[in-house]
């Protein structure tokens, strides 16, 4: 039986890196093909220097690696999106029409494309938001999310792909930084905690947004692809939940650890974005079609981001010494 190829599309990303470290422990390092718009800074296994905008080179990589599976990760996020829209409007339609084409024509196994919170709008209910509600976003991310989710649909009812999707709410890690959202604070924050510095805040301190821990985000990632197609009944995007906090209860929550942290608030842009988005949401569909359920809780999360960035904040210290 032939092993999967993949294809990582944005590897550099914060998802991306993450992601490409678990599918080649997975599936074996040199079935899983890194890629993006520039080299990393270390290559721990084949990377490709790929614009997911040239549909040629696209081409091109996935015939000359015999590509089964892609994981397209690549694109311009909520906050960065409002600065140039149209440069992201396009960006982000063209990566994804791209590879819809491309799945179509080679006939890929799976096609994995992440939709966001951000998809949802005004419209929608703030609390326990449901599978299927408006769909009205406030940001032109939100809109080629809800764009990309109607197209997955499409290929997969008009040409048979088998497009899988989550709609992640914000992602925190301590592997990389995240890259211009509105739910970036979440990461932030636990970066100038663990090197005792003041931390600015560009939401309310009462602004409540769904979160999802790093290795939850992963996981449901992995076994959403992973599940027999039978399974999959939403071919839009599946709600994804982990744990819904404000800016105020992270930071009760850090100060369990360094009791002297501070926090000042000075929303901008970005807090007209938060209010748009659900509080929490309802993610039964996932748990009823492939079982899904969160492991990490806020303080879970929390210790486990404290002690890894401690960590890596003091091995900075020893390089520079």
């Amino acid at each position: 039986m032939a092993k999967d190829k993949i294809l990582v599309i944005g590897a550099n990303g914060q998802i991306g890196t993450v992601l490409l470290e678990q599918l080649r422990k997975i599936h074996g390092t040199d079935q899983v093909i890194g890629s993006d718009i520039v080299a990393p800074r270390e290559e721990n296994g084949p990377f490709v220097v790929l614009d997911a905008t040239n549909v040629l080179a696209m081409v091109e990589t996935v015939h000359r690696h015999g590509i089964t599976q892609i994981y397209h990760l690549a694109a311009v996020l909520s906050a960065k999106g409002e600065l140039d829209p149209l440069r992201a409007w396009e960006l982000n339609m063209r990566t994804l029409f791209n590879v819809f084409e491309v799945a179509r024509e080679v006939k890929l196994d799976k096609v994995f494309f992440p939709s966001s919170i951000a998809a949802f709008g005004d419209s929608a209910p703030q609390y326990d938001t449901p599978q299927a509600t408006y769909l009205d976003p406030s940001t032109v991310y939100g809109i080629s999310k809800v764009a990309g989710e109607n197209w997955a649909g499409y290929y997969h009812k008009r040409y048979g792909v088998d497009i899988r999707s989550l709609r992640y709410p914000g992602v925190i890690s301590y592997q990389s930084m995240p890259g211009g959202g509105t739910t970036d604070y979440a990461v932030e924050i636990f970066h100038e905690a663990v090197q005792h510095k003041l931390y600015t805040c560009f939401l309310r301190e009462d602004t409540l947004l769904p979160m999802i821990y790093m290795d939850d985000a992963i996981r449901a990632t992995l076994e959403l692809m992973e599940a027999p197609v039978e399974n999959i009944r939403i071919r839009s995007s599946y709600n994804l939940a982990g744990v819904s906090f404000t800016p105020a209860q992270v930071t009760a929550e850090i100060k369990r650890y360094y009791p002297d942290f501070e926090v000042q608030y000075q929303p901008d842009f970005r807090q007209m974005i938060a209010d748009s988005w659900p509080k929490s949401v309802d993610d039964t569909a996932a748990y009823q079609d492939w079982g899904w359920k969160p492991q990490f809780d806020l303080a879970r999360m929390t210790q486990v981001m404290i002690e890894k960035l401690s960590e890596k904040y003091q091995q900075k210290l020893l390089i520079t010494q």
